[in-house]
């Protein structure tokens, strides 16, 4: 007579994820090294073994959202008979992490963004009640060696780490304090997690860093073995074959480079989609910010990618208000603005973050003020970001197929220039790139018909 050994039930993981994109690959790669210990992601906290959120640390109020996140979380636990397992990842647990573990006692773990490999043997030490729950050294190169080679696809799309880390140290900004110095990964371990990510089926791969553009790394043996830059990177990644579309984010004007805007003209997978923040438009505040480019030298950038690629979609991140920023300087934003014109941007109200210099100068402008220069502004790129839209009507673009629509027998997918795009069309054509004729534009996205593809007898 045999017995048979029933399975373990899976245990429920659940990872709250706050902020950039960066933010949305580590919570990937801990996903795939909790996988191994039998975590499976579940959508909500409610009865989850293991809770992670994922900070942010650049929006303003960040750190309290958080604690409050973790009040409703903590009712969760003691529902739960104490048999949960609360994480605190990211920038704000590297900023805060002791302070975490002070203010919120059910917090088992904090970590910050190099130590995600260190996490099976965080959550193994905390269910055994030993050994130190609180990790956040810099150790980039030993995380990425550390993490699993191959990813479990999720989709069309992908988000693939190549360079972690900030060395500009802008003065509003506290990325460099809380992901450190700039570290790229090497090519080959790149093109190894490539490789497994288009095997599965991905179409389109978005490389990620703090300031992805100042990526560099030796070449493979076999391609001569001299120092590449991100457009020699993204030719190398479009010889590999199984991508469709190539993208990249976020940039700096400093390490925007000549190889790589005409890489964009050389590499047809690479998208005419560039996100450049500006910040501001007055040589005086970029100085201030200790950006390390003037307002010329970026719309010099921008001329060269439109050169480059004449259907090139521009984005840019901006803050108003910055301390000492006068009329003139913003005026000096809003002209700059008109000459780029974008087709997506994002801009925000400087708010003072702890332990950076600007939060000591002298000049803060009043919040009225803020508001309405940012009112002014928003109300310029919301026009330039409909035109754009509007400008593809008519059009028949290539759209990569990403999911179902709200309604009945409805697709959504995203075109070149990053924009959602709506229509009718059966799910077979779920993860291809499908031809649809642009019949309506929003602020936000394209709605139009799917273009059938006539097969030849």
């Amino acid at each position: 007579m045999t017995t048979q050994t029933s399975r373990p039930e899976p245990k429920r993981l659940f990872i709250k994820t706050y902020g950039c994109q960066m933010n949305v690959y580590d919570s990937e790669r801990m996903r795939d090294v909790l996988r191994p210990l039998g975590y499976q992601p579940v959508d909500t906290a409610d009865n989850a073994d293991l809770v992670v959120l994922n900070t942010c640390h650049i929006r303003e109020k960040a750190t309290e959202k958080v604690y409050s996140e973790l009040g409703q979380i903590k009712k969760l636990k003691e529902a739960a008979g104490g048999k949960m397992t609360i994480a605190v990842a990211g920038c704000v647990a590297q900023a805060e992490g002791a302070e975490i573990m002070r203010r919120q006692p059910a917090v088992d773990l904090v970590l910050g963004p190099q130590a995600y490999h260190k996490l099976p043997e965080m959550v193994a030490r905390a269910s055994r009640a030993v050994g130190e729950r609180l990790e956040t050294e810099f150790e980039t190169l030993e995380k990425f060696d550390a993490l699993p080679k191959a990813r479990e696809a999720d989709g069309p799309t992908a988000f693939l780490s190549v360079q972690e880390g900030c060395d500009k140290f802008c003065t509003f900004c506290v990325v460099p304090y809380t992901r450190g110095a700039e570290l790229s990964r090497p090519v080959d371990d790149i093109t190894l997690e490539a490789r497994s990510l288009a095997a599965q089926g991905v179409r389109e791969v978005t490389l990620l860093g703090q300031n992805v553009n100042a990526w560099h790394g030796a070449a493979p043996k076999l391609e001569g073995g001299e120092e590449w830059g991100l457009g020699k990177l993204a030719r190398h990644l479009a010889r590999i074959g199984g991508f469709d579309r190539i993208r990249y984010t976020t940039s700096h004007p400093r390490d925007m480079d000549d190889d790589l805007i005409a890489a964009h003209a050389e590499v047809p997978q690479l998208m005419p989609f560039l996100h450049l923040p500006v910040q501001s438009g007055s040589d005086r505040i970029l100085k201030a910010m200790n950006r390390g480019h003037t307002a010329e030298h970026y719309l010099d950038i921008m001329r060269k990618m439109r050169d480059a690629r004449p259907d090139m979609a521009l984005a840019s991140d901006f803050i108003v208000g910055f301390p000492g920023e006068s009329d003139q300087d913003f005026e000096d934003t809003m002209s700059l603005v008109r000459e780029v014109g974008y087709a997506i941007a994002y801009s925000f109200k400087y708010s003072a973050r702890p332990g950076t210099p600007a939060a000591d100068m002298f000049g803060h402008v009043p919040e009225e003020v803020k508001d309405e220069r940012l009112q002014r502004l928003q109300a310029l790129l919301r026009d330039q970001q409909a035109s754009f839209n509007a400008s593809k009507i008519g059009e028949t673009i290539p759209v990569l197929v990403t999911g179902k629509g709200r309604n009945p027998g409805q697709l959504h997918g995203r075109s070149p220039w990053m924009q959602a795009v709506h229509f009718d069309a059966p799910e077979s054509l779920m993860g291809q790139i499908v031809d649809v004729k642009v019949a309506g534009a929003t602020l936000n996205s394209l709605a139009g018909e799917y273009v059938a593809a006539v097969e030849v007898a």
